[in-house]
């Protein structure tokens, strides 16, 4: 290759064989049987399989049937979530350009990026997307956008033989450069690999692992017992298996799988309501687990734009209100003041701003986007670009280099004489001989300049001149200060709030960014992430990562930023992590829960992520939390509902033979009822709405079971009542001659469905009526199994006149008052760890259900 002809066609051809075509890896597709293999193998669906086979023997073809729609409904949606997930890698190569202008035989071509070989002379110009690694052979001014790649929020200049990357863009300037790697080679490939490693179990997902192997265990611990007892006492050996079996099948909640997905799928759509899209149904409850948030800084913290905020000249200082690149805003103080200062910062800039192209568009930047906040600034002091630049035409320019730091451009005046402008770093101006006014100026705006930059700002200093003809060479001395501009790229108006609702709800703000050290204390700080003495790691020094308690890692590269989440997640947190970038790509993969912007956030960001704020908005990453937590809670509240259930059921057949009843249930009653209690009811409860003050709660300690919290405790609280109810019931009858079993049968069946209203979270109000519904539904059920003749076969049971119908019934409200005064007396303890500081806002803690 030369710089003038690139390669031939020929070598092309022969490079492209041997290397490859410019795409980035992919993982192979994961069949569809090894996806449903993979959803069978939860230890909750393995219970239920068991459970299946169990009641296809007992001939309960009815109970096998739901227990079937419940896998099966479990596992389709498993697969449709996981098929949707899978797409990080390939997003990587939609972030690619489509086509590339490269010099072949001597001729520029366009050909396809992936046609793009090692060798090949790129000709980059403004917009475009590098289509692979490269290192530049002639630049003109060539400004390029690393943000995606590396969190920079700054574009960087680009001169002889610096390095430019495949998925960044040209913002301004043009240039040729040779590519130095394509495909898994580049910088977006070396990101790809880091993608691969798959994300491990959800903490949900870990907890109903351990309670699926429990229930398992004691339901046939419990089942053999009363099985043993039942030959003991010389039963039917027969009878007593199939009874024993029957309570395997009542003791496992076989809709707690429903009852998940229904809640994580309602949690889903409430989440898409308020512009959060779920991508894995999981990812719903884990952010309800959520410990610590991970943020990347620019276009999520922050804007993703660059303002002008502060003025300065020699005589007055000014602030800028607005956002974004809209005209709209107002300087403070007397705005004739700065206008010199604006005029020659619209003059020595070739950045543009275009206006929306319909009622909810925004402003955009043509160009560096420095420049364009300087266009920006300038209009809100009603200086149009376009009108300006026509006055002073532009006749000369020394475009900006990293070497000068400085661009000098040259405009016509009225009358022949011309106007010399020159804009760049402070420490390139303000000195002489490049600026020619009094030393103690100088120094007190070189002072100015350095308190700007502390405190997060990069600035611009602008000068100039007036000659009496243009000068043959552009010299960039004898110029007169004319002030200082102060650009940053603001924090989101919403951040602040979400980083204090984060706080109030314990979990930890953390940021973790690319860019430099200073602007990420000051947007830390600003926000609320860290307070002015605490450190920021500059993971650029030894040893930075082993500082694990730090609220903020600056210059931190792609690897690095997954070395931090595993760090932070080897403590035993449960991590949330946001971002935008394709640098961000394997950081939300790693995370227990990733978070991607889904307006301004790349394709690889969506792609990777779990969660998609369609808003941008980082409260909503709050208020998911909130949904998450309901979400959970509406677990256990099923839990103790459906737990207390089957444990009732066996304490009745355990004890029932010790109170001189042989056997208590048979074992088609024993399936009804769990037909009727887990059904319909159960699954309701997972629509119940959040408990008010949730939020004001710390997150739950990662390594507490689902169990745990008292919840097993309440199990067994209410079972006993229960038991005392449906066995009280049963001795009673007994001993007046009373049908004692069918009336055992139904207290049971309707002291369960009372504990299911004494679970709601809003006990007065009609929120949630699908439960009212079920549970309305399942007593006419159970009131039919006693007076339906077909029913009343099947489940060998008989009539109860009146008087004896109103006492079960009237009974039965036993069990809603177990639930509720369950609550007042053994109220939940609230999760211990640290207490947020509260900023305002009731937290005393809610007198609501909590499960």
């Amino acid at each position: 290759m030369t710089p003038l002809t690139g390669l031939t066609s020929a070598e092309a051809a022969s490079r492209l064989a041997r290397d490859g075509a410019n795409l980035l890896p992919q993982q192979p597709p994961v069949p569809l049987w090894r996806r449903i293999a993979t959803q069978l193998r939860d230890p909750l669906i393995i219970v239920l399989l068991i459970a299946a086979v169990l009641t296809i023997t007992t001939g309960d073809w009815a109970d096998a049937a739901v227990i079937m729609l419940v896998i099966v409904v479990n596992t389709t949606v498993g697969v449709v979530q996981e098929i949707r997930a899978d797409r990080a890698i390939t997003a990587l190569a939609q972030l690619a350009s489509p086509e590339a202008r490269v010099v072949r035989d001597g001729h520029q071509q366009h050909i396809p990026s992936s046609d793009v070989v090692v060798g090949d002379l790129l000709i980059l110009a403004e917009g475009d997307i590098v289509p692979a690694d490269a290192t530049v052979h002639e630049s003109a001014a060539l400004l390029i956008d690393e943000s995606a790649l590396t969190g920079e929020s700054v574009p960087v200049d680009k001169g002889i033989d610096a390095p430019v990357s495949s998925g960044t863009v040209v913002v301004r300037g043009r240039g040729r450069a040779e590519v130095t790697a394509t495909g898994a080679a580049s910088a977006s490939g070396r990101i790809a690999s880091l993608m691969v490693k798959a994300a491990g179990l959800t903490p949900l997902q870990r907890r109903l692992v351990g309670v699926g192997r429990l229930l398992a265990g004691v339901a046939v611990l419990l089942s053999a017992v009363v099985l043993a007892l039942g030959l003991v006492r010389g039963q039917p050996v027969e009878l007593m298996v199939i009874t024993a079996i029957s309570l395997v099948v009542a003791a496992v909640p076989e809709s707690l799988p429903a009852v998940v997905t229904l809640s994580l799928a309602l949690g889903a759509r409430r989440m898409a309501a308020r512009n959060a899209l779920v991508r894995k149904l999981p990812a719903v409850e884990t952010l309800g687990s959520v410990t610590a948030l991970a943020t990347d800084k620019t276009g999520t913290l922050t804007e993703g734009r660059m303002v002008a905020r502060q003025l300065w000249t020699p005589e007055a200082e000014a602030t800028i209100s607005g956002t974004g690149y809209a005209p709209d805003g107002d300087i403070t103080g007397d705005a004739g003041a700065f206008e010199a200062l604006l005029t020659a910062a619209v003059l020595c800039n070739d950045a543009r701003l275009s206006p929306p192209h319909d009622a909810d568009g925004e402003w955009a930047a043509l160009g560096d986007p420095t420049e364009a906040a300087l266009l920006a600034a300038a209009a809100k002091l009603r200086l149009d670009r376009k009108d300006v630049q026509t006055r002073l035409p532009r006749l000369a320019e020394l475009p900006f280099d990293s070497d000068r730091k400085r661009m000098t451009t040259v405009h016509e005046l009225p009358g022949g004489a011309v106007r010399l402008i020159c804009k760049g770093a402070p420490e390139a101006l303000l000195h002489h001989p490049v600026l020619t006014d009094d030393p103690d100026l100088l120094a007190r705006a070189a002072a100015q300049a350095d308190q700007f930059a502390r405190t997060g700002y990069r600035v611009l200093a602008v000068a100039s001149t007036d000659l009496d003809a243009a000068p043959a060479t552009i010299q960039e001395n004898g110029l007169s200060l004319l002030g200082l501009i102060a650009i940053l790229d603001p924090p989101r108006p919403a951040a602040a709030t979400a980083v204090a609702d984060c706080r109030r709800a314990g979990i930890k703000p953390i940021l973790i960014t690319g860019d430099h050290p200073g602007t990420a204390r000051a947007i830390a700080t600003e926000l609320g992430i860290i307070t002015d003495g605490d450190q920021v790691v500059d993971c650029r020094e030894p040893g930075a990562l082993d500082q694990d308690q730090a609220g903020v890692y600056a210059r931190a590269t792609p690897e690095q930023k997954l070395d931090i989440i595993q760090s932070l997640q080897n403590q035993g947190g449960v991590l949330a992590m946001t971002g935008d970038g394709v640098n961000d790509g394997p950081a939300l993969r790693r995370a227990d829960i990733g978070v991607a912007m889904g307006r301004r956030g790349t394709e690889v960001a969506r792609q990777a992520a779990d969660l998609v704020l369609a808003d941008d908005n980082l409260d909503t990453v709050v208020a998911a939390v909130e949904e998450g937590r309901r979400v959970y809670a509406n677990i256990r509240r099923f839990l103790v509902y459906g737990l207390s259930g089957g444990a009732a059921e066996i304490a009745v057949m355990l004890l029932g033979p010790f109170a001189g009843l042989p056997l208590p249930l048979l074992p088609a009653q024993i399936l009804w009822i769990n037909l009727l209690t887990h059904g319909l009811p159960g699954v309701a409860l997972g629509g119940e709405p959040t408990v008010p003050g949730a939020m004001a709660d710390p997150p739950r300690p990662p390594s507490q079971s689902i169990l745990g919290a008292g919840l097993w405790q309440r199990v067994i609280r209410i079972a006993v009542v229960l038991t005392a109810v449906t066995l009280g019931v049963a001795i009673w009858a007994a001993a007046t001659g009373r049908p004692w079993q069918s009336m055992a049968f139904f207290a049971l069946g309707a002291t369960q469905l009372g504990v299911a209203l004494g679970s709601r979270t809003r006990p007065r109000s009609l929120a949630n009526p699908m439960l009212l519904l079920a549970v309305a539904g399942a007593f006419v059920l159970q009131l039919a199994a006693l007076y339906l003749p077909p029913l009343r076969q099947l489940l060998n049971t008989q009539p109860l006149n009146a008087g004896d119908l109103l006492i079960v019934t009237a009974l039965s409200v036993l069990g809603y008052a177990a639930a509720r005064l369950d609550r007042i007396l053994h109220p939940s303890p609230r999760p211990r760890g640290p207490q947020p500081a509260v900023t305002g806002g009731d937290q005393r803690p809610s007198r609501d259900f909590r499960p």
